[in-house]
């Protein structure tokens, strides 16, 4: 899960939505594995104690990325301007039904920015 997270785009090309992860250090490539089955929604009398081991993890990583994603966004006063989101740049698509490790990468392709210049709202193009 840790090693698969973007840091940086491999190409400014907008076709292109490699990414160099932490894999790429550690293998010399990205991480690929399959996720495991949910287990999450399955009731509780039909697992075995494995499956039981399994939704008790999918549930600590599930609520350890909500929580964790939460706090990686910025905390800054509102009368603060940040840097200004740009056409052709990288965004993790967060999916609520989707592990972390399947979330897609998409690249913006068109900003639609509000009355205040401000930009709320962007189309993203997804690889």
């Amino acid at each position: 899960l840790l090693n698969s997270r973007p840091l940086f785009q491999l190409s400014t090309d907008p076709n292109d939505f490699g990414v160099l992860t932490p894999a790429h250090f550690l293998i010399g490539r990205s991480f690929t594995s399959i996720p495991d089955p949910n287990f999450l929604n399955v009731p509780e009398n039909r697992l075995s104690r494995f499956q039981h081991i399994q939704k008790m993890v999918q549930h600590f990583w599930s609520t350890w990325s909500k929580e964790y994603i939460h706090e990686l966004q910025q905390r800054s006063k509102w009368n603060k301007t940040t840097t200004p989101i740009k056409n052709g740049t990288l965004a993790l698509i967060k999916e609520d039904n989707l592990p972390p490790q399947m979330w897609r990468l998409g690249r913006i392709v068109q900003l639609h920015p509000g009355k205040d210049g401000v930009t709320p709202v962007v189309t993203v193009k997804c690889g």
